[in-house]
């Protein structure tokens, strides 16, 4: 049992409030996970700058020096902002993958939580209000963003297993559930070229969805891929730069319920997790169908 939300915003007058509006959500979820919790925040970017998100279980000594150190690797203006055992690292789009090859070698016991224009993701072991105070949630702006608590039941409870997983540029996937099929789609993408840092299936999952938006699927249609390539039972709710996702299983036997008005669409485990988001007395409240494809995007229509 895990708890999801998430919260994609259609008027931009929300956006300073996408971390309070987020935050408030997961933690009326805390219940359903107290293992560990994430977030990922979606802002809108410059069009110039990209972002790295890293981790550290020693985080003075690995972030000590680093900014000075990157700027030296890549010959390029760099700026780091510590939070706790993250760091935000800002750096120029197209020095994007030369950053993380560099943070990998000069940092080998940094963990990279998420890198692109538009995503940061937080996550650490903890309850909810914990890990969204140490990182100061509350306050960051964006447009859209999704969050989980966990109840480990197939993998050790880690910072590394917490979610949400990232497997791409400004990608990233939250999931209730179970796959069965999981070992066999790892060697599958393994030997596509994709790379795992755990043995979580939502992972797995993660990295199914971004291999296929590689082969030039949108959320959409990769989501629904996945309902004939993932056994299992999964609720999934996803974000890319631009664009949130939702899918359950063909069974839907894990709970969800969305909201939506002119503002925003909403996610939740349960309707208690959308009570205080605003005018939702006059949303469209639903379930979401089994094995049916929920997908919203900034850039174009459904």
């Amino acid at each position: 049992m895990c708890g999801i939300v998430g919260l994609f915003l259609k008027d931009k007058s929300l956006e300073p409030k996408l971390g309070s509006l987020l935050s408030s959500m997961l933690v009326t979820m805390t219940d359903r996970g107290p293992d560990s919790a994430g977030i990922a925040i979606y802002g809108a970017g410059d069009g110039k700058n990209a972002k790295i998100t890293i981790q550290s279980p020693n985080a003075k000594k690995d972030f000590d020096g680093l900014e000075s150190d990157l700027r030296r690797a890549l010959d390029t203006a760099v700026a780091v902002e510590i939070k706790s055992t993250h760091a935000v690292i800002t750096l120029a789009s197209e020095k994007l993958d030369e950053g993380r090859a560099a943070i990998a070698s000069l940092r080998p016991d940094v963990r990279i939580m998420s890198s692109g224009d538009a995503i940061e993701i937080y996550k650490e072991t903890g309850l909810p209000k914990d890990v969204i105070s140490r990182f100061g949630v509350t306050s960051m702006s964006g447009t859209h963003g999704i969050g989980h608590t966990r109840m480990a039941t197939e993998s050790a409870v880690t910072t590394l297993g917490a979610h949400p997983f990232s497997t791409g540029a400004d990608q990233c996937l939250v999931h209730n559930g179970s796959l069965s099929n999981h070992n066999n789609l790892r060697r599958e993408l393994v030997r596509e070229g994709m790379t795992f840092e755990t043995q979580n299936d939502s992972e797995v999952a993660a990295a199914y969805l971004t291999a296929e938006m590689a082969k030039g699927k949108d959320l959409g249609e990769a989501l629904t891929g996945a309902l004939s390539d993932l056994d299992g039972f999964f609720t999934f709710v996803v974000g890319t730069k631009s664009g949130f996702g939702v899918v359950r299983d063909p069974i839907a036997c894990k709970p969800a319920v969305m909201a939506e008005t002119d503002q925003y669409v909403a996610f939740g485990s349960e309707y208690r997790a959308l009570v205080s988001l605003p005018g939702i007395e006059n949303a469209r409240i639903w379930e979401p169908e089994p094995a049916t494809v929920y997908f919203w995007d900034h850039e174009k229509a459904a």
